[in-house]
C-alpha cells in the first residue's frame, strides 16, 4: 500500500471520543488493572489483601497466555499494566484490604497517563464491609484518574453483578458464556480484542449500551450451561453479538450469596445501531424471564445422608458427593466441618476395611503440624476447621495415620493425607479448593479407584466432571447454602424470583446508559 493511501485514516478524527487526532502511526496507550473475588455475605470469614497474590506492573501480564511476548495482541498497543489479584472466593474483603489495593492501583494509573484504554479484569462479586458495589466504586475511582475519554473494556464472570454505575463507567463490556467457566480466558481475551478493535478502527466508545435487570437471584448450580435451560438460552449470546452494528451481548445470572441491591440478572447489549442493540437486549431478558421456572439442579441432589446411602449402595466407583454448603469456590469458607463431622460418626467408615472415601478437605494448620511431627506412617491426634465458621459443628477431631505430606501449595501451603477407618481425609495448612485430578494424586490418593469422593465444591469442575461415575449435589448448610430459603436476605431488590414465584413480569424494556462524557462533564 503506497503511503498516501494512509493519509485518510491519518487525518481523521473521531469527535464521538473526543480523541485527538489519529495517525496510521499511533500505537494505542492501555492500561490493565483489576480485582477479582466472589464473596459471600452470609459467610462470616474475611478475605484480607494477601489472599489476592497480587500482580504488579509488567508482572501482570503473564496472568493472560494471550499476552505471551511474541503474540500479536502483545504487539497491538503500548501496556501499562497496574495491578491485577485474583482471589479464592470467600467472605467479604475487609475495608483495609481493598483500600490498599485501590490505592496502589491509582497511584500506579496516575504514573503512565494518558491512556486510550483500559482493560478493567474483575469478578463483578466482590463485596467489601462497609461499602456497597465495590466494582463500581472501584472503576469510578480509575475514571477521576484516567478521565472521560479513555475507553474501558470491563470483563466478568457470568456470576458478577452489573450495577448501573458499572454499566455507566465502562463503555466495553462482556461475561463467560459458560458455567462451568471453561471459557474464562477466551473471554478476557474478547474484552481485550474488542477495546483494540475500536481504539485501531478510530470508532471509540459504542454509540449505545442497553442494560435490562432480570430480577431472577439464583445459584450457579441451578443455571449452569451444561444443561437446559441455561444451555440453550447462552447459545443465543454469541450470535447475537456477532450482529453488525453489535459490539457484544451478555447474560449475568448474578450472585446469589451476596445481600445487596445489585445482586440479580442482568443483560448487557453495546453496539452501534441503537435498533439492533435495544431489540437484542430485549429479546435477550425476555427468554432469560421465560425460562425462570425451568432451572434446577444441575446435579440430583438430597440431604447428606440421601446422598451417602444412595453411594453406599451403589456400584457405580467412584461416586461423588458436593459438600455444596461451603464450597470454598463459590465463598463459603471452607472450614464448616458439619459434613465430616456426619462422616467420623458413620458406622459404615469406622473399619479400615469398610467402603473407601475420600474427603477434600478440611483447614487445619495445627493438625498439619502434628502430621509433620509424626511423619509418614506416624499416628496424630488433633483437631481441623471450624476457626473461621463454627456457626454448624465444632472443630472435627481427627484421630488416624498419616498417609502423604506435600509442601507448597500456593493456596494450601502444606497438605496432608490422614487415614481415619476407610476414611482419607485431606487436611490443608490453609483452605483449598479441590477440583483437579493433580489434586489428589499428588497425595498419592487416587480418585478413580476409590468408591467415593465427598469434595466442597457445588456442581462439579470439568475434570471431577470426567472422573465420575456418578454424582449427586448434597445441600449442606454453609455460607453458600444452596437452600436460599434458608439464608436471610435484607437489602436485595424485591419482589425477586424466586422468593416471589407468583410476581408480575416485570419491565424488560431496555435502559439506554449514557457515557461517562454525557453524565460527568
Amino acid at each position: 500500500m503506497k503511503w498516501y493511501a494512509l493519509l485518510p485514516i491519518a487525518l481523521c478524527l473521531h469527535t464521538s471520543t473526543g480523541w485527538a487526532q489519529q495517525t496510521a502511526s499511533h500505537v494505542p496507550r492501555i492500561a490493565i488493572a483489576g480485582l477479582a473475588i466472589e464473596s459471600s455475605t452470609f459467610s462470616p470469614a474475611l478475605t484480607d489483601e494477601e489472599a489476592f497474590h497480587a500482580k504488579y506492573g509488567m508482572a501482570v501480564l503473564s496472568t493472560y497466555p494471550f499476552f505471551s511476548p511474541d503474540s500479536s495482541i502483545r504487539k497491538q498497543a503500548q501496556w501499562f499494566p497496574a495491578i491485577v489479584g485474583h482471589s479464592l472466593p470467600g467472605g467479604a474483603v475487609t475495608r483495609e484490604a481493598y483500600e490498599s489495593l485501590v490505592r496502589k492501583t491509582l497511584d500506579s494509573l496516575k504514573q503512565h497517563l494518558p491512556y486510550d484504554g483500559l482493560f478493567y479484569d474483575i469478578h463483578g462479586a466482590m463485596s467489601v464491609v462497609g461499602l456497597n458495589d465495590p466494582e463500581g466504586d472501584f472503576i469510578t475511582r480509575i475514571r477521576k484518574v484516567v478521565g472521560k475519554k479513555t475507553v474501558i473494556s470491563t470483563s466478568m464472570d457470568l456470576h458478577g453483578n452489573v450495577s448501573w454505575r458499572l454499566a455507566e463507567c465502562s463503555d466495553l463490556i462482556t461475561c463467560y458464556r459458560k458455567a462451568p467457566h471453561e471459557d474464562a480466558m477466551e473471554t478476557k481475551k474478547r474484552a481485550v480484542v474488542n477495546l483494540l478493535e475500536r481504539l485501531h478502527s478510530g470508532k471509540g466508545k459504542p454509540a449505545y449500551k442497553a442494560w435490562i435487570p432480570v430480577p431472577i437471584l439464583l445459584p450457579g448450580e441451578q443455571t449452569s450451561t451444561r444443561i437446559e435451560p441455561g444451555k440453550s438460552l447462552y447459545q443465543e449470546v454469541a450470535p447475537a453479538a456477532a450482529q453488525p452494528g453489535i459490539v457484544d451481548a451478555a447474560i449475568w445470572i448474578g450472585y446469589a450469596w451476596a445481600d445487596e441491591p445489585r445482586n440479580h440478572g442482568v443483560v448487557m447489549v453495546t453496539g452501534d445501531d441503537s435498533v439492533k442493540v435495544v431489540s437484542t437486549a430485549e429479546r435477550l431478558a425476555k427468554k432469560f424471564w421465560e425460562a425462570r421456572s425451568q432451572f434446577d439442579f444441575v446435579a440430583p441432589n438430597g440431604s447428606l445422608e440421601e446422598c451417602l446411602q444412595k453411594a453406599l449402595h451403589s456400584k457405580k466407583i467412584p461416586f461423588y458427593i458436593s459438600d455444596s454448603g461451603d464450597n470454598p469456590t463459590a465463598g463459603g469458607a471452607g472450614d464448616v466441618t458439619w459434613t465430616l463431622t456426619q462422616l467420623l460418626n458413620n458406622p459404615a467408615f469406622k473399619s479400615p476395611n469398610g467402603p473407601s472415601l475420600l474427603y477434600a478437605s478440611i483447614p487445619g494448620p495445627a493438625l498439619v503440624e502434628k502430621a509433620i511431627a509424626a511423619g509418614v506412617g506416624g499416628h496424630v491426634d488433633g483437631y481441623a476447621g471450624a476457626t473461621v465458621d463454627a456457626r454448624f459443628a465444632p472443630p472435627a477431631h481427627i484421630v488416624g495415620k498419616v498417609e502423604s505430606i506435600v509442601y507448597g501449595d500456593i493456596d494450601a501451603k502444606v497438605e496432608v493425607a490422614i487415614q481415619v477407618g476407610s476414611l482419607h481425609i485431606i487436611v490443608t495448612q490453609k483452605r483449598k479448593p479441590y477440583h483437579k485430578e493433580q489434586d489428589f494424586t499428588k497425595l498419592g490418593l487416587n480418585p478413580r479407584k476409590v468408591n467415593i469422593v465427598v469434595v466442597k465444591i457445588g456442581y462439579l469442575e470439568p475434570e471431577l466432571y470426567a472422573m465420575q461415575a456418578d454424582w449427586l449435589l448434597a445441600l449442606t448448610p454453609g455460607g453458600v447454602d444452596q437452600d436460599l430459603y434458608r439464608l436471610r436476605y435484607h437489602n436485595i431488590d424485591r419482589p425477586m424470583f424466586p422468593f416471589a414465584k407468583q410476581m408480575r413480569d416485570p419491565d424488560l424494556s431496555a435502559r439506554l446508559v449514557p457515557s461517562y462524557d454525557d453524565e460527568n462533564k
